[in-house]
């Protein structure tokens, strides 16, 4: 029995090194790549990056996941072995969620590939919806909001007054999350039309009332992923430490988020803030609370649930500065020139039809919001009401769709 536990053993740990080597290797040699390029050239030796530059597999940091949560869920015996080559590989490269997931876990996807699936009407209906709703949140929103972001995030800060700064990365937040939920809805509608349910990746991460909640809701299978492999570990070996433990171990999780994301110093700035933020929900023991919206007689908010969404989207912009910039030092320019520069903006025509799509968008997914998506009208009885919103969505799509700009989270 030891000696079948030590080869369990062996053969996770070399799993586990496996996929994370190669993740290190196609994600991060560059990084070194370059430092070393930095410290030639120091010394006056010139050297040919392109020579030896690696150039990165799209989607590495989501089939990786999805590798290891197999390799691990296989020792912590919750899953067992599949049989079945051509299942276990489907599962890996699942196509609709390949480049940009979500990351499902082997104990959700793998029986649905096992099973005969059986047409369902009502599921590829729901997923045909979903599919609407994602492609109008990306081309209609993501894709308009890119002119504006790239103009301000590109250009010398100074040359813009702070409230011009200050409204582009709003509008990059909403951007941020119209392309990447806008991908998960697409390749979770596809999945639904094929008979398969994957995991729900956001769950309007944009009401949320603290930064912990908002985790909970946005990229849920790579933060529920991070939490149950990263975090909870840590929590556990580290549990005698009390909060100063729960800290240290939520830090290091949210630096790993950041690093998730590529090889530039900003991106693990992104994380560490993230991490800091967790402080003050750690010591009043707020972090795992789960709080209600209690609305008002006209269906908003009510001025206290207001105020913790508003603060909570105002925290989670300050880190997305960092996410957009193109270094760390350009992101902690971005915000000294938000509060340093003088000056009004004049609000342009498009700034304003960005400004009303990104409105619409919210108010649909407030409604929706105890729903799957922003499209589920499954209860929705009158016919013409759901093929009048559906003509509506394809008109936009054709009137206000621009050329198509890559998926943000094709990145990484």
């Amino acid at each position: 029995m030891a000696k079948t536990e030590k080869r369990k053993q062996l053969f996770t740990i070399l799993g586990v090194v496996f996929g994370i080597g190669t993740l290190l290797y196609f994600k991060y040699f560059n990084f070194f790549i370059h430092s070393f390029k930095d410290l030639f050239e120091s010394f006056g030796i010139q050297t040919n990056l392109y020579s030896f530059n690696i150039m990165i597999p799209v989607g590495i940091s989501f089939y990786t996941f999805r590798l290891l949560s197999y390799v691990i869920d296989i020792y912590r015996e919750k899953i067992e072995p599949a049989r079945n080559i051509i299942e276990f590989a489907a599962f890996v490269a699942f196509f609709p969620c390949l480049l940009a997931g979500p990351i499902d876990r082997p104990a959700t996807l793998i029986p649905q590939l096992q099973n005969r699936r059986i047409f369902d009407f009502h599921l590829t209906v729901d997923g045909m919806r979903q599919v609407l709703w994602g492609l109008f949140k990306k081309v209609v929103i993501a894709d308009n909001c890119v002119i504006y972001v790239d103009e301000i995030f590109g250009g010398n800060y100074q040359l813009h007054s702070g409230s011009t700064l200050l409204l582009a990365a709003v509008i990059f937040s909403f951007q941020m999350y119209a392309d990447f939920s806008g991908y998960s809805d697409m390749a979770i509608g596809v999945a639904k039309i094929l008979g398969f349910r994957v995991t729900r990746n956001f769950d309007y991460p944009f009401f949320a009332q603290n930064i912990a909640e908002y985790w909970r809701k946005w990229h849920i299978s790579l933060t529920s992923w991070l939490t149950d492999y990263i975090f909870m570990p840590l929590n556990i070996k580290w549990r005698d430490k009390g909060n100063a433990g729960m800290i240290a171990a939520i830090i290091i999780t949210f630096i790993l988020v950041g690093l998730w994301h590529g090889d530039n110093w900003k991106f693990a700035f992104f994380g560490l803030y993230h991490g800091l933020l967790y402080i003050p929900l750690i010591l009043t023991e707020a972090m795992f609370k789960k709080n209600k919206i209690k609305i008002n007689r006209w269906g908003f908010p009510k001025p206290k649930i207001l105020l913790k969404i508003l603060l909570t989207f105002a925290l989670v912009t300050i880190g997305n500065i960092i996410f957009r910039a193109d270094s760390a030092g350009e992101a902690f320019a971005y915000l000294w020139g938000i509060t340093a520069n003088g000056g009004w903006f004049f609000v342009e025509p498009g700034w304003r039809q960005i400004t009303c799509f990104i409105i619409m968008m919210m108010l649909v997914e407030w409604i929706q919001r105890q729903k799957q998506h922003g499209l589920d009208l499954s209860e929705t009885k009158s016919h013409v009401w759901k093929f009048a919103i559906y003509y509506v969505l394809i008109a936009a799509l054709f009137v206000f769709g621009r050329t198509a700009e890559v998926f943000i989270y094709f990145q990484f």
